[in-house]
């Protein structure tokens, strides 16, 4: 089965963020298709490098990043303009004197929400 993810929520606001981590994962050590990840709205504080939990917390954007490497982890480009999140592109574009999107991540827009839903046979959101 081919799924897609929505994530809505920033990471250690609600639970959300978190339980979607663990979804994707059990997804795919079911034998299941991890299609695509997309974060939007605050969902994409999920994306940011420059978190630094406490040691003793479960790390959530490291866990994120490492899933990243491997599938389709989707970043809206509004949504993060919006909130501070940018790549080196974006923020040389708005003249920003540094970014903080996570390399494993990337920026795109809303087209790839709607081609995930039309993809996927699930089509999962959380936040």
């Amino acid at each position: 089965m081919i799924f897609s993810l929505a994530v809505y929520a920033a990471p250690y606001s609600s639970q959300a963020s978190q339980t979607a981590y663990e979804f994707a994962t059990a997804v795919l050590r079911q034998g299941h298709v991890l299609h695509r990840v997309f974060f939007y709205h605050d969902g994409v504080h999920n994306a940011t490098s420059l978190a630094t939990p406490p040691q003793d917390e479960f790390n959530l954007h490291n866990a994120w990043s490492l899933l990243a490497k491997q599938h389709d982890l989707v970043i809206c480009i509004a949504a993060a303009l919006k909130r501070g999140v940018l790549n080196k592109e974006e923020a040389d574009r708005y003249n920003k004197s540094t970014h903080n999107l996570n390399d494993n991540f990337a920026l795109s827009g809303l087209g790839q929400l709607i081609e995930a839903a039309v993809i996927s046979d699930r089509f999962i959101t959380f936040g």
